[in-house]
């Protein structure tokens, strides 16, 4: 695969709830099998807040307020295995609404649950798992060797 000559900016939303779990997504399309928290490319013009905001509503129906930025994750792996290069801007709510998460994608997501960080499931997104490490290890950057 041809390499772009660009870095995409996403932001991966880690959504916590009052028990401290976090809300993931099993993968349907390109990157089926692999788990991963919500989230999505940055589009030109968009706020880091506003793109979060937008991709969590499209993807599960909920609304979200104020999400955070926590950290950054350099996706040198899936760079290594795609050609493709993402920064993605890691990102924090808390969600407590009325409104249960649900699947609003089935063509890209097919099934999600509410689980431990420190018990992620199998296969796992490196994008969304360097933003569960940063947020577990309270660190903003993790270097990658």
């Amino acid at each position: 695969m041809s390499e772009p000559a660009y870095v995409v900016v996403g932001v991966g939303v880690l959504i916590t709830n009052k028990y401290g779990q976090i809300l993931i997504g099993k993968r349907s399309s390109k990157h089926a099998p692999y788990w991963s928290i919500f989230g999505g490319h940055v589009d030109p013009g968009e706020s880091f807040e506003t793109c979060a905001i937008r991709e969590i509503k499209e993807e599960i129906g909920i609304d979200i307020q104020a999400p955070t930025v926590f950290g950054i994750s350099n996706n040198l792996q899936t760079h290594q295995q795609e050609g493709k290069h993402t920064v993605s801007v890691c990102m924090h709510v808390e969600y407590d609404g009325d409104i249960e998460p649900q699947i609003m994608e089935p063509d890209k997501c097919e099934s999600l649950m509410w689980v431990s960080p420190d018990k992620l499931p199998e296969p796992h997104f490196e994008a969304s798992r360097n933003a569960v490490d940063l947020w577990l290890t309270q660190r903003f950057y993790r270097q990658n060797a």
